[in-house]
């Protein structure tokens, strides 16, 4: 990375590697990190211990952790100017996650969003210890790399804030030991809803069990005019005032390829059929993936030289995150 990089705020960011990725994630994320790529230190992980508390099958979570990292670089991320590495290749972060964990009452877990909706669908007793510990591990990825800031969408606010409390906790209890980052949410980029449920945003979990809630961004040409051509729309026959929600989202989706405004995407197709408001839409996204699948066909030849970029990112940032864990330790006895 850069040798001016320290004087930038540092931002630090991750996405599981469980499941392609899709539309929401390129527009609502990874677009924006390629574009902020000179504004920020960037420290971008691709945080394969999290995906452990949904049991993936080992082969598959090695092929999607390449994948991931793969597709990083093809959406824009250069590891010239930003680091892209693997949680799990740095063990600061399993071990700072627990001492953090001595810290956190279970009173603050059970609030969770995320650990109360897993607990409602499976049932408390047979939902996996690292569910309820989850943003713990987020909070230690977090504090491990000093970072400023975390760019998250609104969704996951309640994790930052979590990571805010034990890290002032952490202080008030034994000195300036973290630094507390605070979130930064971004108003640029669509919020992405599921093409077959516009109510609701648009997911890798859902997807995985629905095909067409989401184009994913190594799926073909065909299959994403298929997938679009279903999204659900509304009962009138073409597009008018006050459009439903599968209509704004086909809105929102063309308006953030071709950076138009919402309003200006509506002013264009209304009065259209929907068959040409998703056939524009289709264009588009097809105009927008295709380089990325070129370049990550490119990076996914070369496989060596994937796993070294990781390798090489993980040793730098190893130094950084030590250096952390190290203050902690030392401030709770453990030096």
């Amino acid at each position: 990375m850069s040798t001016t990089a320290a004087s930038r705020p540092r931002v630090l960011s991750g996405i599981q590697p469980d499941f392609g990725l899709h539309l929401g994630n390129y527009l609502g994320a990874l677009r924006n990190w390629a574009r902020d790529q000179d504004r920020f230190e960037n420290y971008f992980c691709i945080v394969d211990l999290h995906a452990l508390t949904r049991h993936p099958d080992p082969d598959r979570l090695r092929a999607l952790t390449l994948e991931l990292a793969g597709m990083y670089i093809a959406c824009g991320l250069d590891p010239a100017r930003c680091e892209i590495f693997v949680q799990s290749h740095v063990p600061a972060h399993s071990q700072l996650c627990w001492i953090l964990e001595t810290l956190t009452p279970m009173g603050w877990l059970d609030r969770m969003t995320q650990y109360k909706a897993r607990s409602e669908a499976q049932g408390r007793e047979r939902v996996n210890t690292g569910v309820f510990t989850y943003p713990v591990l987020m909070a230690a990825d977090i504090l491990l790399y000093d970072a400023d800031f975390v760019p998250v969408g609104e969704d996951q606010r309640q994790h930052i804030e979590l990571c805010r409390d034990l890290a002032q906790r952490l202080n008030s209890q034994r000195g300036d030991v973290v630094r507390v980052p605070a979130p930064l949410i971004s108003t640029v980029g669509a919020r992405v809803m599921g093409l077959d449920t516009p109510d609701e945003k648009m997911s890798k979990s859902i997807a995985a069990d629905r095909p067409g809630h989401a184009v994913l961004l190594l799926d073909p040409p065909d299959v994403v005019r298929r997938k679009i051509a279903r999204a659900t729309t509304d009962t009138e026959p073409a597009v008018h005032k006050p459009v439903g929600p599968g209509v704004a989202n086909l809105l929102e989706i063309y308006a953030a390829f071709n950076e138009v405004s919402a309003e200006a995407a509506l002013a264009e197709f209304e009065g259209k059929r929907y068959s040409v408001l998703k056939d524009a839409v289709a264009d588009a996204v097809i105009a927008a993936l295709t380089p990325i699948q070129a370049r990550y066909a490119e990076l996914r030849g070369d496989e060596d030289g994937l796993r070294r970029v990781l390798a090489e990112s993980a040793a730098r940032v190893h130094v950084v995150a030590d250096a952390t864990l190290q203050r902690v330790e030392q401030a709770v006895g453990l030096r």
